[in-house]
């Protein structure tokens, strides 16, 4: 989540042929990600602001409304209900090898500041809150590596609760419940995945100066799980917005969410970092995942609801587009 209240210029279109420029993205490879004439389709539109989506076993999608609560979208019923109110103010979830939920839970009013894992009975517990016995700033985005080790990025963007840590980074909780630090070589991280052979780390280096960073970041994940070897794989430049949230596709592609105005959009690259297509959204966009079973191609992304006029106060919602790569997960590898 970038900022809660970041200046949006809406967009009324939502075909995906157009492309955007951000810094020197140009696609290469639109068609092979995009199918020619697929657009996003809104499925809810109510939220105060929807971030995190994530796929679980039943194919139902998870995502978080700042407010707070946690959601559950029904891909059979195309119905959306509460799965958990209040949610600590949740923001990033991703499901560990154990099919448990684990969340990120921010700061502002209601937030508790820690990482949560709920299991599959929905027993909810913290997983980590401190580290060196200060409270984190705002945990905001994680990902899971296959021995179920959590990374997290921990930057401030919003909330007036006074700040124990000193500085923004990326930690690490080992399965036991240890928390380290996996890198501090950021400015202010936000997505962050772990790339399928769990090697590398790619992080959203995403500032909230105009000025400062705007960077996707690889790192080489070293034999005690901690990030080295920084790389900038794009830089989208001052004056821009920056990425919020990431997802991969079964190839290692990542699929960003980045931009406002007529940049807004899902941002695509190789591992390497070469743009390779685009697609528009309504407004910025904050997070995205694929769908599992026989959605493994939906892409579902959580942005804005274009406003109706201008004395409307923008909403947020979840939308979806079938693409060309299937996507991946840790977990499920597949409905159940």
């Amino acid at each position: 989540m970038a900022k809660l209240f970041y200046a949006l210029m809406l967009v009324c279109g939502l075909a995906c042929g157009g492309l955007a420029t951000a810094g020197d993205f140009r696609a290469t490879a639109q068609e092979k990600i995009v199918p020619q004439g697929a657009q996003l389709e809104l499925l809810w539109g109510e939220g105060e602001f929807t971030e995190g989506p994530a796929a679980a076993a039943d194919g139902a999608i998870l995502f978080s409304d700042i407010g707070n609560r946690i959601l559950r979208y029904d891909p059979r019923s195309h119905k959306t209900t509460v799965f958990r109110e209040p949610s600590g103010r949740a923001n990033g979830l991703f499901f560990d090898t154990q099919g448990r939920l684990v969340a990120c839970e921010g700061a502002n009013t209601g937030g508790t500041r820690r990482i949560s894992i709920t299991d599959t009975k929905g027993n909810v517990r913290t997983l980590a809150e401190r580290y060196d016995g200060k409270r984190f700033n705002s945990p905001n985005d994680l990902a899971v590596d296959e021995h179920d080790r959590v990374y997290f990025t921990d930057p401030r963007y919003v909330g007036d609760e006074p700040r124990e840590l000193d500085f923004q980074a990326v930690f690490l909780i080992e399965p036991d419940g240890a928390v380290r630090i996996a890198t501090r070589d950021v400015e202010q991280p936000n997505g962050i995945l772990v790339s399928p052979d769990g090697k590398h780390v790619y992080v959203a280096d995403n500032s909230g100066r105009p000025e400062g960073n705007h960077h996707l970041l690889s790192f080489v994940v070293q034999q005690d799980g901690t990030l080295a070897e920084k790389k900038v794989l794009f830089d989208f430049g001052p004056n821009r917005r920056g990425i919020d949230g990431m997802t991969l596709d079964a190839e290692g592609n990542l699929y960003a969410t980045a931009g406002d105005g007529a940049e807004a959009g899902i941002y695509v690259f190789d591992p390497q970092g070469t743009p390779l297509a685009f697609i528009a959204t309504p407004g910025g966009p904050t997070n995205c995942v694929f769908g599992v079973g026989t959605e493994t191609r939906v892409l579902y992304v959580t942005a804005p609801v274009a406003k109706q006029s201008d004395d409307d106060t923008a909403k947020y919602g979840l939308y979806r587009i079938t693409l060309e790569k299937p996507g991946y997960h840790l977990f499920p590898t597949s409905a159940k």
